[in-house]
């Protein structure tokens, strides 16, 4: 059974059970213990987690009024860890703010709150019950994430997720691809196609484990785990 390191945050259960459900083993990995070496070395994929907001002086930028920061030493361990993970081609699956620290730590920008920065923003961030539908994503045909979601998109481009966030990818870091957008245009999903496995989406597919709408998200990074384990 692989072994995937678990980025910790608050809510730390449906992540631990889509992993389980997918057949891996998660290890939740804390700032503050080990490198991001010594972590990756002993594991064979890794996932990041949602939480509060990257931040945004480490893409050149002062805070937003609304910017709410996350646990103390998240942004540079995750940020070493999305490095380190890149660069080893370690399978990787980054959700949420996963996506945005992915995304920071390869040289790309936020923006720090879409409802006042993207005009004609959709509605982003409906918090309760957590698995809701918020709204679309058009997913590019022939991404990864499309082969993975194939069996749940209308007309082989469209998905539904639920939507819990007031920031966003802005610009794509180079050497990422977007793969998938909402209506309003905010990119939903990027990947790095030079990576074995090294997918990203800005929607919360841990909050389905028990449907399984989106379970190939993780089955595909057991997967890819599991290949570089043989």
């Amino acid at each position: 059974m692989p072994l995937i390191a678990v980025a910790q945050n608050r809510r730390m259960s449906d992540y631990v059970e889509s992993i389980r459900r997918a057949g891996g083993e998660p290890i939740e990995v804390v700032p503050g213990t080990e490198t991001a070496a010594q972590i990756l070395s002993r594991v064979d994929g890794l996932m990041l987690t949602g939480g509060g907001d990257v931040d945004p002086t480490l893409y050149g930028e002062e805070p937003h009024g609304t910017f709410e920061a996350a646990e103390d030493g998240r942004d540079q361990f995750e940020i070493e860890l999305s490095k380190a993970a890149v660069a080893s081609g370690i399978p990787f699956l980054a959700i949420c703010r996963g996506m945005q620290v992915l995304n920071v730590a390869m040289g790309g920008t936020l923006y720090q709150d879409i409802p006042s920065q993207v005009r004609g923003a959709l509605d982003h961030s409906i918090r309760e019950p957590r698995h809701h539908i918020a709204h679309e994503v058009w997913v590019a045909k022939g991404s990864q994430l499309s082969t993975l979601l194939a069996d749940h998109m209308e007309d082989g481009e469209t998905c539904h997720v639920n939507s819990r966030h007031h920031q966003s990818v802005k610009q794509a870091a180079k050497g990422f691809e977007v793969t998938a957008t909402s209506p309003d245009g905010v990119i939903e999903a990027m990947e790095k196609t030079d990576n074995p496995f090294c997918v990203a989406v800005q929607w919360h597919p841990e909050n389905f484990w028990r449907t399984g709408e989106f379970r190939e998200l993780f089955q595909g990074l057991v997967q890819a785990a599991n290949a570089r384990k043989k």
